[in-house]
């Protein structure tokens, strides 16, 4: 079996284990995913002060069904994939959105996961999803040269 594809990840919920709100996935060899889902609930302020004027081009999912078919057609080119993220919930939030109902979820490669926190890393714009997957990965390939 070759080499799962290193897939780095980073969400933005609402405040400490609140609703997904975007999602970034970052691949090493360079492709992006970076949606967002409608929000049914109040903005917690930090994040209405934070996270929403730096969400920046995202575009909306109308539902988190539509959410995990996205991730699915993009994971789907790779035999295997390994999530890579600095912190639980966008390992929680990244698994919750792969079902579609009762029963039911996306078929999605192989996946493994590992959360690392020496890879909380200063984005070029923090609590930007996509930014902050982006640091994740170039903090960890720093990391690997070192090593």
């Amino acid at each position: 079996m070759s080499r799962p594809m290193e897939v780095f990840i980073d969400c933005e919920f609402n405040s400490f284990k609140g609703a997904l709100i975007s999602m970034a996935l970052v691949t090493m060899d360079g492709r992006e995913l970076y949606r967002a889902v409608p929000l049914h609930e109040p903005v917690h302020p930090w994040v209405q002060d934070n996270v929403v004027p730096v969400m920046g081009e995202v575009e909306y999912c109308a539902t988190r069904q539509a959410l995990a078919y996205e991730i699915d057609a993009f994971l789907a080119p790779y035999t295997a994939v390994h999530l890579i993220a600095d912190w639980p919930e966008d390992v929680q939030h990244f698994c919750e959105s792969l079902i579609t109902g009762p029963g039911e979820r996306v078929d999605t490669p192989p996946l493994t996961m590992e959360i690392r926190r020496d890879l909380d890393a200063e984005s070029a714009v923090p609590h930007n999803a996509l930014h902050d997957a982006r640091a994740i990965r170039d903090l960890y390939l720093s990391l690997m040269a070192d090593a």
